[in-house]
């Protein structure tokens, strides 16, 4: 099957490492990218190490109504930036949107692919979720789906790389000399990922998430993410752990760990590791989830929602093992 896509959004970090996805993805051919500064570069300048293939491919300037037959088209755009332009993109077609504007907009399926892959399957409009609702949600949903926690008494301490904060962050504020060696706190209680993650949460457990907390942190290291969440539940590490491999018995990119999982282990992946401890005593149930903030947190995930949109295996082209060391 050849499905052809496109890409706007190609130099920034969550385009780049789509591209290198559908590079060698089985199925999709990219015969499209786009972009605003590298407009008009080659993309073989922008990316040398891309596949012969698309050494000819041209980045052109982003414009919705100039576009080439395309099957998918993936969005990487700052959030704020996408919503009046994927407005304009024919309906025919499918889109998958990594940045944040359609995220629980109505005729937008919220890709959280592997809790709800039914809600995507045939769907031509998807809302990638954030990376720290990635690691996040798919640590919490099966504690919520099982009622083994509290959903309004939830608070979740996160750390990410300086890759999430995309190339457009700003050299003055994340580069070397101020990121090296340093951790930063930021978005205190108004983070954008704030709604998002509150609203799921409230969907998978039915009840209310107003006392949810989080807190993101930036770490000096490039790419990764992990999270710590801290609940309130009578179960044991057993009951958590036990639910866990049972919702994801049949999703391939979900790993459920008894030992604390670290970000090294997803970096270059889809993965998403998730594990817990709990002292029911204490009426305290700890989960963790880790993700590659452009992997499973972006890149990766958006091509696992592409494959549920368009009838392919929900592993084609994510199949490569993480990067180690």
């Amino acid at each position: 099957m050849n499905i052809r896509v496109g890409i706007v959004g190609i130099s920034g970090f969550g385009g780049g490492e789509a591209l290198r996805l559908i590079a060698s993805h089985p199925s999709f051919e990219l015969v499209y990218a786009a972009g605003e500064g590298s407009a008009g570069s080659p993309l073989m300048d922008r990316f040398p190490g891309v596949p012969d293939k698309l050494s000819e491919l041209v980045i052109e300037k982003w414009d919705p109504t100039a576009l080439p037959k395309l099957d998918v088209l993936f969005a990487s755009l700052p959030t704020g930036s996408s919503a009046e332009a994927l407005a304009r993109v024919p309906e025919e077609v499918k889109i998958v949107d990594i940045g944040g504007d359609h995220r629980y907009i109505e005729g937008w399926s919220y890709g959280l692919a592997d809790v709800w892959p039914d809600q995507i399957q045939g769907r031509s409009r998807i809302a990638n979720p954030g990376c720290f609702p990635a690691a996040t949600l798919n640590a919490l949903a099966p504690l919520l789906t099982q009622r083994l926690i509290e959903p309004s008494n939830i608070i979740i301490d996160a750390k990410t790389g300086i890759s999430g904060a995309g190339r457009g962050g700003g050299a003055s504020k994340f580069g070397y000399a101020e990121s090296n060696e340093n951790v930063q706190p930021y978005g205190l209680l108004k983070h954008v990922h704030m709604p998002e993650i509150a609203k799921t949460i409230e969907q998978l457990s039915g009840g209310s998430a107003a006392g949810l907390v989080f807190t993101p942190h930036l770490v000096p290291m490039t790419r990764g993410e992990l999270v710590t969440i801290y609940c309130r539940g009578t179960a044991t590490t057993e009951q958590c752990l036990d639910a866990a491999r049972s919702f994801y018995a049949d999703r391939p990119f979900v790993r459920v760990t008894t030992m604390p999982p670290q970000s090294k282990w997803a970096n270059g992946s889809n993965l998403c590791f998730v594990s817990y401890a709990a002292d029911p005593e204490r009426n305290l149930v700890i989960a963790i989830g880790v993700v590659d903030n452009l992997g499973k947190g972006a890149a990766g995930q958006a091509i696992q929602n592409a494959n549920l949109i368009c009838g392919l295996p929900v592993t084609a082209g994510l199949e490569g093992a993480p990067v180690w060391p």
